[in-house]
């Protein structure tokens, strides 16, 4: 299924473990951007154009977190392994000075990459993501216990045929505050409808989604010394903001700063307040 056209030129590059997808466009310093589970590329739709014009160069990669079109068997789809994935993505086009910009369980992978190394990485947005006991958050903290389940993955997929349901804190209730299109739910959600092979990738995945790893990276937060951007949304249901003020006090180096008339999806939401955040800190800290 095709993408926003204002993400740029899809390309296919080889990572340990498989193939990934991504878009680029624009040019400049790069920007990295690091999505959650069970949407894909389009999540940062509304952004990369605006980001990409102001000098940037944008690369919004499908990460294999359940709404991929490219099935990685062979990859470790653990945190930590999906955080090797981001470190070699970085490295394997050359990267440097980037700006890393994550959301929602896409910040609890880069949090497990920032504890192991900051390489190539020059600034990091947290945009409302897992942390510390919050990985997953309620209630999808139900979701590893059930992937442990064989074809446990499919029933659910299918039940979100129903889109009477998305409004549900199980679907997308507690994710966006406004409704998102129906056509783009499609693009994340069909993925793993249609294929088995993306769905156990996605089952791969939740049977390791533990705060164990959000924990352990926490106890590592204290080196981590590049800036840190929280741009969180004040209303958030997932992550409540005394989490991201949690953040601030552990990490040496961090900025809080609340997004208004949003969920935790502050993409969907809140697409141009975010984009205008993520520039004034770029350029706040720019090298």
């Amino acid at each position: 299924m095709a993408l926003s056209a204002s993400l740029g030129q899809p390309h296919e590059i080889d990572l340990p473990g498989g193939r990934i997808r991504y878009y680029e466009t624009g040019s400049g310093a790069p920007v990295v951007f690091v999505h959650g589970l069970l949407v894909n590329a389009n999540l940062w739709r509304k952004m990369v154009p605006d980001i990409a014009a102001a000098g940037y160069r944008c690369l919004t990669p499908d990460w294999p977190l359940g709404a991929h079109s490219i099935p990685v068997p062979e990859a470790d789809l653990t945190p930590t392994g999906l955080a090797d994935m981001i470190a070699a993505f970085l490295t394997r086009l050359d990267l440097e000075d980037v700006t890393l910009v994550a959301n929602d369980t896409g910040g609890a992978i880069t949090q497990v990459l920032l504890s192991r190394s900051t390489d190539r990485i020059g600034r990091v947005v947290l945009a409302s993501v897992d942390c510390y006991e919050r990985f997953l958050p309620p209630p999808f903290n139900l979701l590893p216990p059930l992937a442990r389940i064989p074809g446990s993955i499919r029933p659910l997929t299918e039940l979100l045929r129903i889109r009477a349901l998305h409004p549900l804190p199980v679907a997308l209730g507690w994710v966006a505050k406004h409704q998102v299109p129906y056509e783009i739910v499609d693009t994340y959600l069909l993925p793993s409808r249609n294929s088995a092979a993306i769905r156990a990738d996605l089952r791969r995945f939740l049977k390791t989604a533990n705060r164990k790893y959000t924990l352990d990276a926490a106890t590592r937060y204290a080196k981590i010394d590049i800036p840190i951007l929280l741009a969180w949304a004040r209303e958030d249901k997932l992550f409540p903001v005394p989490l991201a003020e949690r953040l601030a006090a552990d990490l040496p180096n961090a900025t809080l700063k609340l997004i208004d008339d949003s969920y935790t999806a502050s993409p969907e939401d809140q697409p141009e307040l975010l984009t205008r955040m993520i520039l004034e800190f770029t350029r706040m800290h720019d090298q």
